[in-house]
């Protein structure tokens, strides 16, 4: 806990005067990136973490995709059931699921996360104990999953029921928060393309989720990478899972639409 609680101290110090550097820099926000002027955080990257991600061979994300693929269709649990005996072959069965997550849940009454819906399937279908996030198996199904949708357009499903909830995102996305007072699109809608602490700001549109992470040396989620933003502006970090990190999850998926699904993606 000692180290982890170092390594956040160093990410704030770090992150924390580089943004302040970034923004100062900038006097005038811009509006909302136009659609036609949105671009994923593949083509920000240099041409060697690019070629990284294009090679299957070479992308370390694929080994957590295998893993999931065993896991899919392993009996688990009281039920003694698979992924697979509910949803058949997944290459199939779940196409285009990720690019529609986070969804609306009716039971819940409001959007779930793909991790959250694999989770639930997990304790409500196969009877088993929950997958702790972020853990192997929970990012290995969600990798599975989400491969079966690469090279689809993220569309994720906006009704009356949802709407709210992507409001709420949305105002989290432009709220200042934390320490530094500044929000999300301080960084990603006016400053993208600029340089914060040696990379290039993104646009934040999460087409590559779950990533591999250069820095993390690992497999992540969405979510860790929303919480590990909220540290760098010394904001309050809500658990995982936690309404408003879905919110956000469906504002930023929402933001991204029609846009290709890249999962799962390398990054710096």
């Amino acid at each position: 806990m000692a180290l982890l609680d170092g390594a956040i101290r160093r990410v704030v110090r770090r992150l924390g005067a580089a943004v302040v550097a970034l923004l100062l820099g900038s006097s005038v926000f811009a509006a909302e990136i136009p659609r036609s002027q949105r671009r994923s955080g593949y083509e920000f990257m240099s041409r060697e973490t690019r070629a990284m991600q294009d090679d299957d061979t070479a992308n370390p994300g694929l080994l957590w995709v295998l893993e999931g693929e065993a896991l899919w269709g392993r009996k688990i649990g009281a039920a003694g059931r698979a992924c697979a005996d509910c949803h058949g072959d997944a290459r199939a069965g779940m196409k285009g699921v990720a690019a529609r997550h986070p969804a609306f849940d009716a039971a819940r009454g409001r959007p779930v996360s793909l991790e959250q819906r694999i989770r639930s399937c997990r304790t409500d279908r196969q009877q088993a104990p929950p997958l702790a996030w972020e853990s192997r198996d929970l990012l290995a199904l969600s990798a599975y999953v989400a491969r079966q949708s690469r090279g689809l357009p993220i569309e994720p499903a906006i009704d009356d029921r949802s709407r709210p909830f992507l409001e709420s995102g949305r105002a989290a996305f432009h709220r200042r928060q934390g320490q530094l007072n500044l929000a999300c699109s301080q960084c990603h809608d006016d400053n993208w393309g600029r340089r914060l602490a040696g990379n290039v700001v993104p646009q934040a549109h999460p087409t590559g989720y779950p990533i591999y992470r250069l820095e993390w040396q690992n497999l992540g989620s969405l979510q860790r990478r929303l919480r590990n933003c909220l540290v760098g502006t010394r904001a309050e970090v809500p658990d995982y899972g936690a309404p408003e990190l879905v919110d956000l999850e469906l504002y930023l998926m929402w933001r991204a639409r029609g846009m290709t699904l890249e999962a799962p993606a390398v990054r710096p």
